[in-house]
């Protein structure tokens, strides 16, 4: 196991998403949140208050682009459009690093707004490979990519998800933005070990961790992205930063969401584990 980061990208704290209810508060009182992450579609193409703010908020703290339509598993062809908007709204706002997911969004040009699942082939592989490697080249940096949540499993799948990931970081040389609350919801819904899994990604890509919420449904695990995380969440996160060192942590509340310091505060049990695994860390300077 290395810990030493591929990726000279920094440890940024503890950090929550930037989403609308919260605008007036930042903007006015600068709480002493470390950096935030952004969904990124929501400020391409456009102007007016949303992009008003992104900049705002990134003169003040470190920012992080997180998307949700690369559909890098698609087998449509890549949105250059896409690309161009994602790479010039970089350029603009300067972010640490830029992320989306492994998985499809759609089919025939049709977007179902939707993150779904992979079948985990040797084909699959080298058809995202190939993928990744034309996005970074595009944007000109790499990016990090985040294991899914699913609720379905190909029986054509080959091998385990986490092997697949393991081995898309390696032969596309990107980085790992791993939620674990995606590892326990897929983990009890498909009956895996999720310590297994995360212990079979390369430790030195990660980059980010994702932490929130989800809702028990009785018959499977709903990754509903609202209320606070299991202790069974914040154990994984423990055990998984034990392996890579120091990361940037993201709490994520996207559902009746509360007012700003709840959610901060839930996000703040990650500084324990963080000082744990390096006690000095501390707030990245924009």
């Amino acid at each position: 196991m290395n810990r030493t980061p591929r990726f000279d990208w920094p440890a940024l704290g503890v950090g929550i998403g930037l989403r609308t209810v919260h605008y007036a508060r930042v903007l006015a009182d600068r709480p002493p949140v470390d950096w935030f992450e952004v969904i990124t579609e929501n400020y391409l193409a456009t102007g007016g208050r949303p992009l008003h703010v992104l900049e705002q908020v990134a003169a003040h703290y470190p920012v992080v682009f997180h998307g949700v339509s690369l559909s890098i598993g698609s087998t449509d062809p890549l949105d250059r459009g896409y690309l161009a908007q994602v790479k010039e709204l970089a350029r603009q706002i300067g972010p640490r690093w830029i992320s989306d997911h492994v998985c499809w969004t759609g089919v025939a040009g049709r977007n179902v707004h939707d993150l779904l699942p992979m079948p985990y082939t040797e084909e699959a592989l080298r058809h995202v490979v190939a993928r990744i490697r034309q996005v970074q080249d595009v944007l000109e940096r790499p990016i990090a990519l985040e294991n899914p949540s699913s609720y379905v499993e190909f029986r054509s799948s080959q091998m385990s998800e986490a092997e697949f990931i393991a081995r898309m970081a390696e032969e596309a040389d990107c980085a790992l933005l791993l939620d674990v609350n995606n590892v326990f919801v897929s983990g009890r819904n498909h009956g895996f070990d999720p310590y297994v899994y995360v212990d079979t990604l390369p430790a030195d890509r990660v980059v980010q961790f994702h932490v929130a919420g989800h809702t028990d449904k009785g018959t499977f695990l709903l990754d509903s992205h609202t209320g606070t995380a299991r202790t069974e969440v914040w154990d994984l996160l423990r055990h998984a930063l034990e392996r890579t060192g120091p990361r940037a942590v993201l709490y994520e509340w996207d559902e009746d969401i509360p007012e700003l310091d709840v959610v901060h505060a839930e996000a703040l049990r990650a500084r324990e584990l963080l000082e744990r695994c390096a006690p000095r860390v501390k707030r990245v300077a924009v």
